[in-house]
C-alpha cells in the first residue's frame, strides 16, 4: 500500500523499487507473490478505505504501508493520518498479515511545529502498536539529489535505495515468510 513513491510515478513500474524487491525474492523465496496496491496521489484516508478490499481479495501475509506524504503535502491533520495508519495497521493484523510502516519527512514548508507533529506521528503509532518502521524512506535520496525535476519524487537511480531502506525493516519478516513461518 503506497503512493507515488512507491507507484513509481514517472519512471517504468517496473524499475520501481517494489519490482526490484519482486526480483530480489524470486531468486530467494519463489513462493512469494508481490502485489503493489500503490496510487499515485493516495492518502492515508484512501489507503484506509481501499485495504479492507485488498486483504480479502489477496489474503497477504506482509503488508507494507507506504502512506502519509500526500497528506503532508495537503496539510491534512497528523493525527488524523495517525489514526489512518492504526487503522491499517489493525486491519491488517486481523486479516492475519504482519504490518510495516515506511515513514515520511516533509519539507518544512508548513512550519516546524507541523512538521514535527507530522513525523512524530509515524514513530508514536510503530511504537504504540510495536510495528517495524523505517523513519524516513526517502532516507539516502533526498540527501544525495535523487530526485525528479518535481523535486519529490526518486529517479530510476534512486530505486536501489529505497529497495534497501524497505528491507531494513522488511528483512525479518520476509525472511520468516520465506522459512515458511518458522
Amino acid at each position: 500500500m503506497g503512493d507515488s513513491i512507491s507507484a513509481a510515478y514517472g519512471i517504468d513500474e517496473e524499475r520501481g523499487w517494489v519490482a526490484l524487491l519482486r526480483d530480489h525474492l524470486s531468486g530467494q523465496c519463489s513462493g512469494i507473490q508481490v502485489i503493489n496496491a500503490s496510487v499515485s496521489g493516495e492518502t492515508t484516508a484512501g489507503g484506509r478505505q481501499r485495504l479492507p478490499t485488498l486483504l480479502n481479495q489477496y489474503q497477504p501475509e506482509l503488508v507494507v504501508i507506504e502512506l502519509g506524504g500526500n497528506d503532508g503535502l495537503r496539510g491534512l491533520s497528523p493525527m488524523a493520518m495517525a489514526s489512518n495508519l492504526r487503522a491499517m495497521v489493525e486491519a491488517s493484523r486481523q486479516a492475519g498479515a504482519v504490518p510495516v510502516l515506511l515513514g515520511m519527512k516533509i519539507p518544512p514548508n508548513y512550519g516546524q511545529q507541523y512538521t514535527r507533529l507530522f513525523e512524530q506521528q509515524f514513530r508514536q503509532v510503530a511504537d504504540s502498536m510495536q510495528v517495524p518502521l523505517m523513519p524516513f524512506f526517502l532516507d539516502g535520496v533526498v540527501a544525495k539529489g535523487q530526485l525528479q525535476q518535481d523535486g519529490i519524487h526518486p529517479t530510476v537511480v534512486a530505486q536501489p535505495q529505497l529497495l534497501r531502506n524497505a528491507m531494513t525493516v522488511l528483512g525479518d519478516p520476509l525472511d520468516r515468510l520465506c522459512r515458511g513461518g518458522q
